[in-house]
């Protein structure tokens, strides 16, 4: 019972994809069909019962994932009285191929619908089915066949549904991991300047009576780290940190990025260069591109098929750091980490730095991810 209410409660997906050029090919091909059929076979229905099936099949393919249950409906609803028409009257002849479009209609419904829809659907969909299938006097064979047809285009409606919503469901945890990672490093920092500035502020205190110029360098140096700080704590802002275990400590930055070409072992080879200006940079930027270039070596080494080298690049300039990371193998399934997100997670720490990030195939399908970020890393 609690699975059949949570299906009826289940709300439409956000977001439908708008229509576009592969449902207007669509349509075309089923009028298409259509007219070849009516022009070619016999044993039809009459013409105006065979325009009329077209239409109110294929016309509602437009709108079955923005209105899925009007179109279920219109086309559905005018099918059926065709269909009792036809047994009133006694005629036998057969709609055209184009009433297949039913099936995506059937899709449509599960697919896109919300739970009720998707219900309602259902039913106008059976009920034509078992009027269709007396006015074509159908035998046992027939009529369970076109029971499957139908039954298994509203499952795998209902499967591509969830499977998408388990997959933005991953999506967002991913997201949320790498904010949290963020935060806690961005934590770690602010930490670390404080804790410097405490200190140079005790031994402020210790020499200001005795050695008054040593206490105003320490007044300059904590002067120096609080700007570091709130420049830190600016970053922080908005960023969602769960509470875990932290390590008051500075975390890997761009010092350590050379050392990720020593710390792996075997093939592929990893070249590591790093070169421009780096003065200042914000050290959330700096774990940012230190996390990144191990996530694209770690990936690279898993998933980069025939791969000899993998070249890690940072470059610096006034105002921004650029990563660039690439291999020489065929690119395969790259970027898929075990939980299969792993340029989801360095795309959103990316974009809460207030840079941008790529990552595909090159032109002789190598694999290339390049970040570039603001040195301040100033989140949006």
């Amino acid at each position: 019972m609690d699975a059949l209410r949570s299906m009826w409660v289940e709300p439409r997906p956000a977001n439908p994809p708008d229509s576009g050029t592969r449902d207007k090919a669509l349509i075309a091909a089923l009028v298409g069909w259509s007219v070849l059929e009516a022009v070619f076979r016999h044993h039809l229905a009459p013409r105006p019962l065979l325009l009329l099936a077209t239409v109110v099949a294929v016309a509602p393919l437009w709108w079955r994932r923005s209105h899925p249950l009007r179109t279920v409906a219109v086309a559905f609803a005018t099918l059926t009285a065709v269909d009792i028409g036809r047994i009133v009257t006694d005629e036998r002849g057969q709609l055209p191929g184009s009433v297949s479009a039913t099936l995506v209609l059937t899709y449509s419904i599960f697919r896109w619908g919300s739970g009720r829809e998707a219900a309602g659907g259902l039913g106008l969909i059976l009920v034509w089915l078992s009027t269709t299938l007396v006015a074509e006097s159908t035998n046992l064979a027939e009529t369970v066949a076109g029971y499957a047809f139908f039954l298994f285009a509203a499952a795998l409606g209902a499967a591509v549904r969830y499977r998408a919503r388990i997959r933005l469901r991953d999506i967002d945890q991913a997201k949320t991991r790498e904010r949290e990672q963020l935060a806690r490093e961005l934590h770690d920092t602010v930490a670390h300047h404080v804790s410097g500035i405490a200190i140079q502020a005790q031994a402020g205190r210790a020499v200001a009576t005795t050695h008054p110029e040593r206490a105003i360098e320490a007044l300059a140096t904590i002067e120096d780290a609080a700007t570091r700080t709130l420049t830190e704590l600016r970053a922080i802002v908005g960023v969602l940190r769960t509470p875990q275990d932290t390590e008051f400590a500075p975390q890997p930055g761009l010092a350590e990025v050379e050392g990720l070409a020593n710390g792996v072992r075997g093939r592929p080879s990893v070249e590591v260069t790093v070169s421009g200006e780096f003065h200042d940079l914000s050290p959330a930027v700096g774990a940012a591109i230190y996390r990144m270039a191990q996530e694209s070596i770690t990936n690279a080494r898993r998933h980069a098929r025939h791969a000899t080298r993998v070249t890690v690049a940072v470059t610096g300039d006034a105002d921004q750091v650029r990563l660039t990371v690439e291999d020489d193998g065929s690119s395969g399934l790259v970027g898929r980490t075990p939980a299969g997100y792993g340029l989801v997670g360095m795309q959103e720490r990316a974009t809460l730095l207030g840079g941008t990030f790529r990552a595909g195939p090159t032109t002789d399908r190598a694999w290339r991810v390049e970040a570039v970020l603001p040195r301040t890393g100033t989140p949006r």
